[in-house]
């Protein structure tokens, strides 16, 4: 396994997409889950504060509160005085994970169907177009950044801070794994027009159809699961 860190990237972009200035560690944040969501930080790589400062060029107070954050969002592990571990990827533990994340995230298309206002529907509705455009383009790194913005948009907009909690554990090892296995690109257009669906079916307001939508979703994504552990002729009793 390859653990060395990549070469070091600068944030130069300080404001999100309405022009406001993004909190340094926010920005923090976002890089670094980019970086280990594309393992540009391998899994099972052990790393310091430092290092991970260095890769982002950023100080280390906001680096120590990004760690932080992906910490409690299971990316990563912090051992005192021996350093930090990118959590490994686990297929097993991902079904466990999709099994859960099924429940959840039903409610979750149900709330934003329902709670989300005229602006965050019409949000949605772009996001919808950014995964169909990734998907013509079989852009692997467009569709990571709409998925991001996708799930930071649904968990501002379903109004229950149970599931957000519940969703935010998820979120980030869902997003690696998914990467990690979209070198194959009949997975990453079918990814992006069935998050474009369920992005669609939310901005209609209808919470069923937002609910099916997720179903359909989450039948992929325990499908692309199933053929990893089959690959790797490890197939469990189901």
């Amino acid at each position: 396994m390859d653990n060395r860190l990549p070469a070091r990237k600068r944030e130069t972009d300080a404001h999100d997409g309405g022009g406001s200035a993004v909190p340094l560690s926010l920005r923090a944040y976002r890089l670094l889950e980019e970086a280990i969501v594309t393992q540009q930080i391998a899994p099972g790589a052990i790393v310091t504060e430092a290092q991970l400062s260095e890769l982002i060029g950023m100080s280390r107070m906001p680096t120590r509160e990004a760690v932080w954050r992906l910490t409690c969002e299971n990316l990563l592990i912090v051992l005192p005085k021996r350093g930090i571990v990118v959590r490994p990827i686990d297929v097993h533990a991902q079904l466990r994970l999709l099994a859960t994340r099924r429940e959840v995230e039903r409610l979750l298309a149900r709330l934003v169907a329902r709670e989300s206002t005229d602006v965050q529907k019409a949000a949605l509705r772009e996001l919808a177009s950014g995964f169909e455009e990734a998907a013509a383009k079989a852009d692997t790194l467009a569709f990571v950044h709409a998925d991001k913005a996708f799930n930071e948009l649904c968990l501002a907009s379903c109004g229950n801070d149970f599931v957000v909690d519940a969703m935010r554990l998820m979120q980030g090892p869902s997003r690696r794994f998914w990467f990690q296995r979209s070198r194959d690109t009949e997975i990453l257009i079918e990814s992006a027009a069935l998050h474009a669906a369920l992005a669609t079916a939310m901005a209609s307001g209808d919470a069923e159809a937002a609910a099916r939508a997720s179903g359909r979703l989450l039948d992929s994504a325990e499908r692309v699961a199933y053929r990893a552990i089959d690959e790797s002729h490890s197939i469990p009793f189901r």
